[in-house]
């Protein structure tokens, strides 16, 4: 095995788009995909808007005996996984050793429209009505078990739970896996996280916009940021040891050269204390300062820098400190990009697609516009990318991650 871990397969989907160069040229080209919520009547609730994927059939990617058993969370992640491995190149059952792959995944709400769907048949009509497939379906490991079950990977299996950080800390946890000798993981996150119950459960944290009109409800980095909206999606990506990638004629897309993980214990997210974000600055520049020297970088070295972006002024201004701290003047220069918000925020799955799509922003130069958003406050002094996509030749890229709890993370993505 070699010291260097690469991407050599991506899987995407989201609102604006279902594949991975569907959803890349829409980013590209910064289209909204940002609407009212169609899964269910949410005329009673104060937020009615999501970043919903429209089109998305998973008989075409889910043997019909497993999508029963699962959840539209865990569809997603099988779709995103085949994608990935097809990207690749790799059939895990056709290895002569089926160990040496591996899955590693991020969660967040777990399988909730399906905990929902049985919950609501164990109150209305008791507990004979409830199928035993509550019991795996919801699992915060279900996306792991399914995806190595359908792709025959025997490999080291895990999951992570540091909810909007998952993304980043699972593919860092991947990358160890690789480093200790295993050939390849496959690794990343998804979310569905529009439904009653599960739409309920973010209103108590007081960061969803509730306003209404989709071209500016989510506005992260400007005067006018009211909290963001909620979307679904993600990506998986195949991380593989660039020997063994190489040996099989694998084209890397990109490397991960460094990741840095902080923990400042629980950061308040509700209403009355969203000022608990602010404290969020040190942590996270910590986390890219070790993410730095674990790529043995220099902060001038940072080319792309793709952005946690939550959408609260408190929550912007922290991550804005944060780069200051963390590279200095290179700060105010950087290109730093948010096309979430063309999709919404999609907890475990965000970071996930922000890793997906730096990747792809390496390989093709290319700096996505963040969809709808205007001119930047000032104030924070970030060069926001907004309008049309730039053109530049990013050698190595940031990724930006913090998660409820007081989880921050940072990922380094360099061109081979």
């Amino acid at each position: 095995m070699s010291a260097t871990t690469v991407v050599t397969g991506i899987g995407a989907l989201a609102a604006t788009g279902t594949g991975t160069e569907e959803l890349w040229r829409a980013v590209r080209e910064g289209r909204q995909g940002i609407g009212p919520i169609t899964r269910f009547d949410p005329s009673g609730y104060p937020v009615r808007l999501a970043g919903e994927i429209a089109d998305f059939d998973p008989a075409r990617w889910v043997d019909s005996r497993v999508v029963v058993q699962t959840d539209l969370w865990t569809h997603f992640a099988l779709a995103a996984t085949s994608m990935a491995l097809e990207d690749a190149g790799l059939d895990p059952a056709a290895l002569d050793d089926p160990y040496s792959v591996g899955v590693t995944t991020a969660s967040s709400s777990g399988g909730n429209l399906f905990g929902q769907r049985e919950i609501h048949a164990l109150w209305s009509k008791g507990p004979r009505h409830v199928g035993p497939y509550q019991s795996i379906a919801w699992f915060y490991a279900a996306c792991t078990g399914q995806m190595s079950i359908a792709h025959g990977i025997k490999g080291p299996c895990g999951v992570v739970a540091t909810e909007s950080a998952g993304g980043l800390d699972a593919l860092a946890h991947s990358r160890r896996a690789v480093r200790r000798g295993t050939a390849a993981m496959v690794t990343g996150g998804t979310e569905a996280p529009v439904g009653p119950y599960v739409l309920v459960c973010q209103l108590t944290g007081g960061m969803l916009s509730r306003v209404a009109d989709p071209a500016v409800a989510y506005l992260p980095f400007t005067p006018a940021a009211a909290g963001y909206l909620p979307g679904e999606g993600g990506a998986v990506v195949v991380l593989e040891d660039a020997r063994h990638a190489r040996d099989r004629g694998a084209e890397p897309v990109a490397v991960v050269s460094g990741w840095g993980s902080t923990f400042a214990g629980r950061v308040p997210a509700g209403a009355d204390d969203r000022q608990g974000w602010a404290r969020t600055a040190a942590p996270l520049a910590r986390a890219v300062t070790v993410a730095l020297d674990d790529a043995r970088l220099d902060p001038t070295d940072v080319d792309l820098v793709f952005a946690d972006a939550i959408g609260l002024p408190e929550a912007d201004a922290a991550e804005a400190e944060a780069l200051y701290r963390a590279l200095g003047p290179r700060a105010a220069t950087v290109p730093v990009v948010a096309p979430k918000t063309g999709f919404g925020r999609l907890y475990a799955g965000s970071a996930a697609l922000d890793s997906a799509l730096a990747a792809l922003a390496l390989r093709d130069g290319v700096a996505p516009t963040a969809p709808g958003l205007p001119r930047p406050d000032p104030a924070l002094g970030l060069d926001v990318v907004t309008g049309d996509s730039r053109s530049v030749a990013a050698r190595h890229a940031l990724v930006l991650a913090r998660g409820v709890g007081g989880f921050a993370s940072a990922l380094v993505l360099s061109r081979p």
